[in-house]
């Protein structure tokens, strides 16, 4: 898919060179408004129901503002069902990962009185039709993914009606320059924004903090404490979330943290220099 991930780590990089040049914290660049974002958490398919409202239970403690649940075919709707009874007034979404087809409208339309804030990619990637045709049928926002590689294709998505949010990762469109573009076409047109997480240790992390400081991501994202999935960090300031659920974005130049370059050098599996007229 074009390596945007790898141009991504490159032009990430210089964003970040760019305003430590600058003076400024990344998010200034950026067009960033916040000083703090808004938190929430992924949770996976856990072994029972109750086993999932005990670990839902167990995040809600930590502060985060809402939850995303992934599901699959066959769970969706207890799901749904389970976590809106137990859970009366909690913010959460589903996330479908492309499990599912048109055949399961159906299933889509037993989830609708749940009132899950949207359900993520529930079709295939390539496949903005389809979305278009499901969002017809069902009330339950659809949000975009890995549909979205670009500000066209958020552009194409929102026009024939196949997202109503789109969920924004900087390595998947490329970068932020990418990511900053999909952020825009979306706020011209009314669609809400939300920052994803690839379990990106600090540097990673750093950058998603920035970007979700931009004025259209209205919608709490993956962003997480740094703890939730590290026991070691890259980074010497660890990201953590307030009890309100909201983490705070640097203020130092470009992305604002120290990298500990130790603990990188420690916990590699490979070095490979490249330098500049060499392959």
């Amino acid at each position: 898919r074009e390596h945007r991930m790898a141009k991504a780590t490159v032009e990430m990089a210089v964003w970040d060179l760019f305003a430590q040049r600058a003076g400024k914290p990344l998010s200034a660049l950026l067009g960033g408004t916040r000083d703090r974002i808004l938190c929430g958490v992924a949770i996976g398919i856990q072994p029972s129901i109750e086993a999932l409202m005990d670990t839902i239970g167990r995040e809600l403690e930590g502060g985060y503002q809402r939850v995303k649940l992934k599901i699959k075919p066959g769970l969706e709707v207890e799901i749904a069902e389970g976590t809106r009874k137990s859970f009366p007034d909690l913010p959460f979404m589903l996330d479908a990962n492309s499990a599912y087809t048109l055949r399961d409208v159906e299933l889509f339309k037993r989830i609708d009185p749940t009132r899950p804030m949207m359900i993520e990619q529930p079709l295939a990637h390539d496949d903005l039709v389809d979305h278009a045709a499901l969002q017809r049928e069902i009330t339950t926002p659809i949000c975009l993914d890995e549909s979205i590689h670009s500000g066209e294709d958020a552009r194409k998505a929102i026009a024939i009606g196949a997202a109503r949010i789109v969920n924004i990762k900087a390595g998947r469109v490329g970068g932020l320059s990418s990511a900053k573009r999909v952020h825009d076409v979306c706020a011209a047109q009314g669609v809400p924004v939300w920052c994803g997480g690839m379990l990106e240790m600090g540097i990673g992390r750093a950058h998603n903090v920035h970007l979700a400081s931009l004025p259209n991501f209205r919608l709490p994202g993956d962003v997480s404490a740094s703890a939730r999935y590290f026991a070691t960090e890259i980074i010497g300031e660890p990201f953590t979330v307030a009890p309100d659920g909201t983490m705070r974005v640097p203020t130092k130049p470009g992305i604002g943290v120290t990298v500990l370059e130790e603990v990188i050098r420690k916990l590699a599996l490979e070095r490979k220099e490249l330098r500049p007229g060499r392959v």
